[in-house]
């Protein structure tokens, strides 16, 4: 009854190959969170006529754009 014992054979290099898979996942898991693009975070608090400034301020609409939606927010 000689067998290969708990470790397959392995001895001592199993536990170091089994830590290395254990860090692997780990750093996987750690890498792949990273590369996911952070959720904007919108404030709640932010008003309709807020939001109008700053995509005019980005350049995401023109004057004429701008001037017609805020026009629009005012009257509500």
């Amino acid at each position: 009854m000689m067998g290969f014992g708990m470790m397959g054979g392995w001895g001592f290099f199993g536990i170091f190959f089994m830590i290395i898979v254990i860090v692997g996942i780990v750093l996987l898991v750690v890498w792949l969170n990273r590369k996911q693009p952070e959720k904007q975070s919108s404030n709640i608090d932010e008003s309709a006529l807020d939001i109008l400034k700053k995509r005019y301020a980005l350049g995401e609409i023109s004057k004429e754009d701008y001037e017609r939606m805020k026009k629009e927010i005012s009257q509500d």
